[in-house]
């Protein structure tokens, strides 16, 4: 488990890795397949949808709320979540966008 997402997810005001290289390289030790930086535009959505690996993600700028059935998450700089591939989910962003460091792994077939 990457140290940067930690035990628990949180809303906001979480350790920020110091650069996304070392969040990067302690992802892949920890065993995901790829790690990435997601920009996404302000006051952006994303329909409910799924993927076909697990997530874990910090969000390093901006705010974003994160819904899965019927809780939904307001995260904001710092805050973190993991999401098993095939949980159906949706997205929305703040009016500044945000910035998302995404470790995924594919899921076990």
């Amino acid at each position: 488990m990457n140290r940067y997402i930690g035990g628990a997810e949180r809303d906001s005001g979480g350790e920020l890795p110091i650069s996304f290289e070392d969040f990067r390289a302690e992802a892949l030790e920890c065993g995901s397949d790829e790690v990435l930086v997601r920009e996404w535009q302000p006051n952006s959505t994303t329909p409910i949808h799924s993927h076909p690996f697990d997530a874990e993600a910090v969000v390093v700028r901006g705010e974003m709320w994160l819904s899965e059935g019927s809780r939904t998450r307001h995260l904001g700089q710092g805050g973190t979540f993991r999401l098993s591939a095939g949980i159906a989910h949706s997205e929305r962003y703040g009016s500044e966008g945000a910035t998302l460091w995404v470790a995924r792994r594919q899921a076990a077939k």
